[in-house]
């Protein structure tokens, strides 16, 4: 089972995504809900999906069909409401990142990110660039927003450390989001302290006697030769 985390994204930086990683435009739109199912179509590029979200207890599960161009440009047309973003896709180490960058029904820029159930997403750490979570929160899902518009956008603040942190996932010196153990290092029996001290004077007496060696060959090397 996988998670999906959302978070509000400072528009600069989405700004600064956008134009190092380009991205593709996507349009959806959704028919009036049902008691038991949802239905909505996608068109992203040439490809077109017939999307049918029904409630189970255990949570939603999703079913696409594909359909063709001309299917879903029709369909789009006779929904209820529609949602039109581009999405940008970012890899942060070995995490992918989407951030969508919602034109219609109005600007607003979040950052998705997808992981696998378990100690992976339990031990997940929000970057420094990420802006508020809002997981959970249906005023950020793409059918609420649709039908019923996009709400007051908080401000995010951007800070030194936000920008650093994003340049260097744009760069591909990205640090790891979540702590991760040193990997052990192997370690050499103990030695007493003055097996030690003796293996260390050895090894300095043997490196002044190959400096003095080199020392003299130098010195005969410049003296003038005796007639």
């Amino acid at each position: 089972m996988r998670i999906t985390r959302c978070f509000l994204l400072a528009p600069s930086l989405a700004r600064l995504i956008e134009k190092e990683r380009g991205g593709h435009r996507v349009r959806q739109g959704y028919f009036p809900d049902r008691t038991d199912r949802s239905t909505h179509v996608q068109l992203e590029g040439e490809t077109g999906q017939l999307i049918l979200v029904v409630n189970q207890p255990n949570g939603p599960i999703e079913q696409a069909t594909d359909i063709p161009r001309s299917q879903a440009e029709a369909l789009l047309g006779l929904t209820a409401g529609r949602v039109e973003y581009l999405s940008v896709s970012l890899n942060i180490g070995s995490q992918t990142a989407i951030l969508c960058r919602f034109l219609t029904p109005g600007p607003l820029d979040l950052i998705t990110v997808t992981l696998e159930h378990g100690k992976r997403a339990s031990k997940f750490q929000p970057l420094a660039w990420f802006g508020p979570e809002v997981t959970g929160d249906p005023a950020y899902q793409g059918r609420t927003m649709a039908l019923n518009g996009v709400l007051s956008v908080p401000e995010v603040e951007i800070t030194d450390e936000a920008l650093n942190s994003l340049l260097d996932a744009l760069e591909g010196r990205f640090r790891a989001h979540q702590p991760q153990a040193a990997a052990p290092q192997p370690v050499a029996p103990s030695k007493p302290a003055e097996a030690e001290a003796e293996a260390d004077n050895e090894e300095d007496q043997d490196d002044l006697e190959i400096e003095d060696s080199v020392i003299r060959e130098l010195a005969r090397s410049l003296s003038p030769r005796q007639r």
